[in-house]
C-alpha cells in the first residue's frame, strides 16, 4: 500500500453500520427524557402490551403525552407496536382496536469508544465448544477460528478477489469493527482495541485472538503489501497493520 493512502469513502455495509450506530444513540439519548425513561421501564415490565390509557393511567400522565411519549420510543426501535381489541369483542359493534405497545426484542447499546465485545464473546464461545469436542487446546482453536473469520469477513465484503479497491475496503472494515485506523506512511496504525477491557484482563489470549483476526482479513483481501503483528504499547491497539519487511538477508 503505498504511503499517505487514505481511506476511501465508506460502502453501502459501512453506511449501514454507520446508521446503525448513529439510531443506537439517538434511541438511549431519548431516554434521558424522565417521562419517557419511565413509560419505557413501565412498558418493559408488563408481560403483555399495553395500550396509551394503560400508560396514562398507571402513570398518571395526560393521554396525549403518554402516546406521544410510546410513539416516540416505538420509532427509535425500542417499543414494538401492535393492535388489538382490549374486550376479545369481534364483529361489528366491537369497536377499533387498541394501539398496544410492548418492549422490543432489539439490543441497543452504545460505547464510546467503540468496542465489540459481542464479536469476541461469540469467538471465545466458539473455541471453547470446540476445544470440548476436538480435544484440542482452546488457544489453538481461538486463533484458528479467529482467523477464519477474518478471512471470511473479508471476502463478504470485497465480494470477491483482491483489486484495486482493496484498500478501502479494509480501511471500512476496520472502522466498522472499532479499531479506528489511521493511515501513516504506508502503515495502517490502530487506535482502537475493540476488546479493551478484556485485553486487560487476558492481554496474551485477547491480543492474540485480535491478531489472527487481522491477518485473515489481511489474506482474505490478498492484502500482501502489509502484515499484521503485535505491538504492545505502540497505540490503543496492541496490534499494528504495517508493511512487510524483507527478513531474507
Amino acid at each position: 500500500m503505498a504511503p499517505g493512502m487514505h481511506s476511501a469513502p465508506p460502502g453501502r455495509a459501512a453506511r449501514e453500520v454507520t446508521a446503525g450506530a448513529s439510531a443506537d444513540v439517538s434511541a438511549v439519548a431519548s431516554l434521558d427524557e424522565p417521562t419517557r425513561r419511565r413509560i419505557y421501564d413501565h412498558v418493559g415490565a408488563q408481560g403483555a402490551p399495553v395500550s396509551r390509557d394503560d400508560v396514562a393511567v398507571v402513570l398518571d400522565v395526560p393521554r396525549r403525552t403518554a402516546a406521544f411519549h410510546l410513539d416516540r420510543l416505538a420509532e427509535l426501535g425500542l417499543l414494538t407496536v401492535s393492535y388489538g381489541r382490549r374486550t376479545g369483542r369481534t364483529g361489528p359493534g366491537a369497536g377499533r382496536p387498541a394501539k398496544l405497545y410492548q418492549r422490543s426484542t432489539r439490543d441497543v447499546a452504545v460505547s464510546l469508544p467503540p468496542r465489540d465485545y459481542d464479536l469476541a464473546g461469540r469467538l471465545l464461545a466458539g473455541a471453547m465448544a470446540q476445544a470440548q469436542q476436538t480435544g484440542e487446546r482452546p488457544r489453538e482453536v481461538l486463533d484458528r477460528q479467529a482467523r477464519d473469520l477474518g478471512r471470511a469477513m473479508a471476502r463478504e465484503r470485497s465480494g470477491g478477489p483482491a483489486g484495486p479497491g482493496a484498500t478501502g475496503v479494509l480501511m471500512g472494515l476496520l472502522e466498522d469493527h472499532g479499531f479506528v485506523p489511521r493511515s501513516v506512511a504506508g502503515n495502517i496504525v490502530l487506535h482502537n482495541c475493540p476488546f479493551h477491557a478484556l485485553a486487560q484482563e487476558q492481554a496474551e489470549l485477547v491480543c492474540g485472538m485480535n491478531l489472527h483476526l487481522l491477518v485473515g482479513v489481511l489474506e482474505g483481501l490478498g492484502a500482501t503489501g502489509l502484515q499484521a503483528r503485535l505491538e504492545p504499547g505502540h497505540s490503543r491497539c496492541c496490534v499494528r497493520l504495517g508493511q512487510q519487511t524483507d527478513t531474507s538477508a
